[in-house]
């Protein structure tokens, strides 16, 4: 590993600057000269996502803006920490991260998910719903990969439709940017962070606790099974919570108790929605408890679209080490649709060059 900073002497002035040395494993970073970047498919705040290809295989690229030597250091230290999380964990329903890079940009590249954003698929088939069966099979996926983050110590903190990826087939769903996950060193956490519509409503507490004051919050990981809620009930519904207001309002008015209508909801499932968005993060259940109620419910309502092997995780997730030894269905289709992905994506020769010539000019310097 390397130290985290190191200051140098500034050879134009006396003056001391600090430069930022990232502390990641060399490992985990890539030859950014093996990356192609193709068509942009997403962007956030900070960055900006594309297509692209690594060693020939289909990925998602995650660039961070500015480039690294513009970046502030709060870019540069989230960047780090998102990298170093997604590096060590693995999951069948967290995208697969391939590698990093940080200069001469900050780039995460993860694997492809040919379905989207689950908020642009449900926008595309609105106002139509998903079939129960599958909206109940994408929630299970959901729990249960929610469940291995928090018995590994994560929150994830920014759950919603727009980090849930599907599979090309639209089957199953995977969770992605992990930017704003953070460990449960403490056991609570101060930061305000989330979207607005699927942020738990102590985030917005008009009183403090006593031990919080009015410009901080404390929550812990419950808080992540209040965004679980308002997704399960997307997924149910179609509907966006409080549609038609502010998102900032929308989130206000869940922090006064107020809450999206239940009607529509199967009447068996609304017990389970009505406990995760409980008021007090106390009164909310654990994803350990919420994967067994989504699993009877889902023997019990839907079809069985779920293939009876993956019946058997539900119960009994398998560790990483079986799921090494067995690869899904999901990615041996993967792998046989490869040369076909290649010849599909369309590629900014522009944007490609001049990316290559900043690598190019990055690797020169570290040779020299």
């Amino acid at each position: 590993m390397w130290n985290g900073y190191r200051l140098m002497m500034d050879k134009d002035a006396d003056n001391l600057v600090e430069e930022f040395v990232f502390d990641i494993d060399p490992s985990f970073l890539v030859d950014c000269r093996k990356l192609l970047i193709g068509e942009r498919i997403g962007e956030g705040s900070h960055s900006t996502v594309y297509e692209g290809l690594f060693e020939m295989q289909p990925v998602a690229v995650k660039i961070i803006e500015p480039r690294t030597s513009e970046a502030s250091r709060d870019l540069k230290e989230n960047f780090e920490r998102e990298v170093n999380l997604l590096a060590r964990i693995e999951h069948e329903n967290i995208v697969k991260f391939v590698g990093s890079t940080v200069e001469p940009y900050m780039m995460i590249i993860t694997e492809l998910m040919g379905g989207g954003t689950l908020q642009h698929y449900l926008r595309s088939i609105s106002p139509a719903r998903l079939d129960l069966d599958l909206s109940i099979s994408f929630a299970l996926d959901i729990s249960r990969v929610m469940e291995y983050l928090h018995g590994h110590g994560i929150i994830h903190r920014d759950l919603k439709p727009g980090n849930i990826l599907l599979s090309e087939d639209k089957k199953r769903v995977k969770l992605a940017d992990f930017g704003l996950a953070r460990e449960m060193v403490s056991g609570e956490m101060t930061c305000e962070a989330g979207t607005y519509r699927w942020m738990a409503p102590e985030l917005f507490n008009r009183e403090p606790t006593p031990k919080a004051t009015k410009a901080t919050k404390f929550y812990d990981h419950k808080a992540d099974i209040y965004s679980f809620s308002i997704v399960l009930w997307t997924l149910l519904t179609n509907k966006i919570p409080f549609r038609g207001s502010y998102s900032i309002i929308a989130a206000f008015a869940m922090a006064n108790n107020q809450r999206p209508s239940v009607d529509e909801l199967p009447s068996d499932i609304i017990p389970l929605v009505e406990s995760c968005w409980a008021a007090d993060p106390r009164d909310r259940p654990e994803f350990v408890e919420i994967t067994e109620s989504l699993t009877t419910f889902f023997r019990n309502k839907c079809k069985p679209v779920i293939p009876p092997s993956d019946m058997i995780e539900i119960d009994n997730p398998r560790n990483t080490m079986e799921l090494e030894e067995s690869p899904s269905a999901d990615t041996e289709k993967a792998e046989s649709k490869v040369d076909n992905k290649s010849r599909k994506l369309k590629w900014s020769s522009l944007r490609f060059l001049k990316f290559f010539k900043l690598c190019k000019s990055c690797m020169s310097r570290r040779t020299q």
